[in-house]
């Protein structure tokens, strides 16, 4: 179900040529020639005018299913009751004075409070990205404890501002940087005594993803991070779980960290808090991490960050969630069935599937093979997330509202197009009449 579509919106739908030929020329003279020629790519010649449910239409009059959007559509696209509150304020009071108090932005803090049902996470930052909240968490860290050192762990993605970056552990998004990007560990994610060993460094706070998503799908070890999170508590650092892309929901719970008992103070959340309409992410924290804004609100400010537009989204958001919460288990059940079917049946080219819930990885062969499946996935029309830290691996973020159909028709696109990596870059699991000869030998 969509928000009633505006006639300039129907208008860009039925689109023309001029309007993709205007955008991939204003990117290439103004941003990026290799963005307007990945754009090109991914939507085959033409641009995105209209998102609607699960749907995006192209200008050219196409619709591709999006199961991708980077975690943002847990929701689909334009949700009507978001529409109808974001609409609302952008008539009363989109921006506020930052001197006065904003209404909206005490509400939204009441509900992401009481949406993770944890007494002691009762402080709440907003920003616009999840980078926004990791900076602020870690800053928040180093003050309260005077120490320096952060502990992030191996194949960890928390944004690319500075700080964030610092935690992020992938060299393609570091390189050129390593001098100013000091004072964090990486740990071994299989390790159970790499916080304790750490904790010698003056350890400020231990940040982790429950589920590495641009490590492509990686789940940390329960049992590990419940050893990390204690040893971090008894050497005085702050815990932070960092669930913007798989909190609230999209891995099947309000928040990871808390449902497995995890002894953290902060839940860092984005993506769908502003339901899949405008940019919000929070950082939910005990008072002893908040301390100094509680101090000092001025210590940490953005200009843009809780601003009313923003803000009236997330109660209509964090309701929608929860009213589609059954479905999302659903849509994960009929998604992790039919993934499971298309690795038996392609088991050269799709390698392995990891994830849970509405969250789930897709390894190849190699990257040739998950490069050709992207080409068959544009042409068939089915949007998906890569993994920029690895080639090899693909990401499918569906919404929770995906009926049946559109599953199945995702997954028949999905299909088709790894049946089109088989056919092109080659298979490489032995053939039978192979195996039988080997074992005969």
């Amino acid at each position: 179900m969509a928000a009633t579509e505006t006639a300039p919106a129907a208008a860009a739908a039925r689109g023309d040529a001029a309007l993709a030929r205007q955008t991939f020329q204003r990117l290439r003279n103004h941003m990026s020639p290799a963005l307007a020629l990945s754009g090109k790519f991914a939507g085959q010649g033409e641009v995105e005018v209209v998102g609607e449910g699960c749907e995006v239409r192209l200008s050219g009059g196409r619709r591709a299913l999006d199961f991708g959007s980077y975690a943002v559509a847990l929701l689909g696209h334009r949700y009507p009751a978001v529409v109808d509150a974001v609409r609302a304020q952008l008539t009363a009071m989109p921006v506020s004075t930052r001197t006065l108090s904003s209404p909206p932005m005490a509400r939204a803090a009441e509900d992401v409070t009481a949406y993770l049902g944890a007494p002691a996470l009762r402080r709440v930052y907003f920003g616009t990205n999840g980078a926004d909240a990791v900076e602020v968490a870690i800053k928040l860290a180093r003050l309260v404890t005077g120490r320096a050192t952060v502990a992030a762990v191996r194949g960890a993605y928390h944004g690319k501002t500075m700080g964030a970056l610092a935690l992020t552990s992938h060299e393609r998004f570091r390189d050129g940087l390593q001098g100013l990007l000091d004072g964090v560990l990486h740990l071994d994610p299989d390790d159970p005594d790499a916080v304790r060993e750490a904790a010698g460094s003056g350890l400020a706070a231990l940040v982790f993803e429950p589920i590495q998503g641009e490590n492509g799908v990686a789940e940390l070890r329960p049992e590990v991070l419940a050893r990390w999170t204690a040893d971090a508590r008894e050497a005085g650092a702050f815990v932070i779980a960092d669930e913007i892309q798989v909190g609230l929901r999209r891995a099947g719970e309000r928040s990871l960290a808390l449902h497995a008992g995890l002894p953290v103070d902060a839940v860092l959340l984005g993506k769908p808090l502003g339901g899949g309409v405008v940019p919000v992410s929070a950082a939910v924290c005990t008072d002893e991490l908040y301390a100094p804004l509680l101090a000092d609100p001025f210590r940490h400010t953005a200009t843009f960050g809780g601003q009313p537009l923003c803000m009236a989204a997330v109660p209509p958001a964090l309701a929608a969630i929860e009213e589609h919460a059954d479905r999302g288990t659903h849509v994960a059940q009929l998604l992790g069935a039919g993934l499971d079917a298309l690795r038996v049946r392609f088991p050269g080219v799709l390698t392995d599937v990891r994830g849970r819930g509405l969250i789930r990885g897709l390894d190849f062969a190699t990257p040739e093979h998950a490069g050709e499946v992207v080409v068959g996935l544009a042409q068939r029309g089915l949007l998906v997330s890569p993994c920029l830290s690895r080639p090899e691996t693909l990401r499918l973020l569906p919404p929770m509202i995906a009926s049946d159909d559109e599953v199945a028709l995702a997954l028949d696109r999905l299909a088709g197009a790894v049946e089109q990596a088989r056919d092109t870059v080659g298979d490489t699991a032995p053939r039978t009449a192979d195996v039988a000869g080997e074992e005969r030998a």
